[in-house]
């Protein structure tokens, strides 16, 4: 490690006497200090000085473990092992994966020895491993740009479908669901369903890495338009339609992010198991097997257990009033008095009790009685307050305007089913 902090302050030391030589000589033209203080600027790659360094960048192979890696640049295995252990609590090493980037930064010498490695955990998140005579690692990120971006939609077969047509990030296409989550049911979008959105797009240089925050979007569902605005009150962010009212209800309207429904709500239908007809009293949605489980609103954990027909089940208590319970599920994720909230996970989909496929059975009891909740309305959350009803009609009203210069797609028939 010393020999790496003598390097640096060594180009720090020249820079600066280069510097004072100068001034000391005669007067110069201004424009001429100005050209050689950027030649003397060191070159910065994740944040280190590289002037002094060779540059080696490569991709971690299938199988390929960070002693051998080191190894070719000439680190021994014990400075490797150092290494590994003294960064444990920063980053585990074993989460390296085939793939990803790497850069070496090693010394001139004729026998070149690492002294820098660094691990790209994503485009947006490093690791720098210090190799000199403390081996340590700290975690570092490049800068994130944000570009402002707006588009336009016209829905024919998915929203999904939609998107990936658009050249639009699948992370705005989850932003968007999570924003109606309260307010639409996904699983009952129309075709000709549209929407215009204005989002944030974020970059590191030119590598795009998804979507931000949405600022402002309407989504026209079966004729009727949902408005939705970003806006804060007591310094947190929420999403609110054109009256100030909040987007979220009390309860999510599925327990799944992206399903479909394989059987409704229904009081008389055909078992596919026990081959006889029987009140479907719950809301089938088919996924694959270890699709995460959502808990559709606060409350607690009433139940959960197992029985033949149910299978692995967890029941959630959440106010005097309502009940939900999720059946057949692989495996659950909480336990008996445990307080979840909206949003969390609470068991995988699976096939276990009476199920033909992997799915889960979503049940809704209001007052002690199963009712089908895709035809319950549930009051809004919190709105904006009168104090800042101002602040957000100037902000809504100025989106408005923006949202209105957003054009649909001449030709919707582009996307197909």
């Amino acid at each position: 490690m010393k020999s790496i902090l003598s390097r640096t302050i060594g180009i720090l030391i020249i820079t600066a006497l280069g510097a004072i030589s100068c001034n000391e000589s005669s007067p110069l033209d201004e424009s001429l200090l100005d050209q050689a203080a950027l030649k003397t600027e060191p070159k910065l790659l994740y944040g280190l000085p590289v002037d002094s360094f060779e540059i080696h960048r490569g991709t971690i192979q299938k199988n390929q473990f960070l002693s051998t890696l080191l190894a070719q640049y000439n680190v021994p295995y014990t400075q490797v092992d150092q290494l590994v252990r003294n960064s444990k609590d920063v980053f585990d090493v074993k989460k390296i994966r085939p793939g990803k980037t790497f850069t070496v930064l090693s010394d001139g010498d004729s026998i070149p020895q690492a002294e820098y490695f660094i691990y790209e955990k994503n485009p947006a998140d490093y690791v720098v491993f210090c190799l000199g005579d403390s081996c340590f690692a700290y975690e570092g990120s490049h800068p994130i740009r944000t570009e402002l971006k707006s588009a336009g939609g016209v829905i024919n077969s998915s929203l999904y479908k939609t998107m990936q047509d658009l050249d639009l990030s699948p992370a705005l296409a989850m932003e968007m669901s999570d924003l109606y989550a309260w307010t639409i049911d996904f699983y009952r979008i129309q075709k000709n369903d549209k929407f215009k959105v204005i989002y944030e797009e974020l970059y590191v240089d030119t590598t795009r890495l998804g979507a931000g925050d949405i600022k402002a979007m309407v989504f026209e569902h079966n004729g009727e338009p949902f408005y939705a605005y970003r806006f804060s009150q007591d310094s947190i962010p929420d999403y609110f339609d054109e009256q100030g009212m909040s987007l979220k209800k009390a309860f999510l309207q599925a327990p799944l992010k992206f399903s479909r429904i394989s059987s409704g709500f229904t009081k008389k239908r055909f078992h596919p198991v026990l081959k006889r007809m029987k009140a479907h009293l719950g809301t089938d949605y088919a996924a694959p097997t270890g699709t995460p489980i959502l808990a559709v609103g606060d409350g607690t954990v009433s139940k959960s257990s197992f029985t033949n027909g149910n299978g692995k089940f967890v029941k959630i208590r959440h106010n005097s009033t309502y009940e939900t319970q999720y059946l057949h599920m692989s495996k659950r994720a909480v336990k008996v008095g445990d307080v979840v909230r909206q949003g969390d996970v609470i068991g995988y989909v699976g096939s276990t009790g009476l199920a033909t496929g992997p799915h889960v059975c979503f049940r809704f009891w209001k007052n002690g009685v199963q009712v089908d909740h895709r035809k319950e309305k549930f009051p809004p959350s919190l709105p904006i307050k009168d104090e800042l009803k101002e602040d957000f009609n100037t902000l809504a009203q100025g989106l408005n305007v923006e949202l209105e210069t957003i054009e649909w797609p001449i030709d919707t028939t582009h996307v197909t089913p």
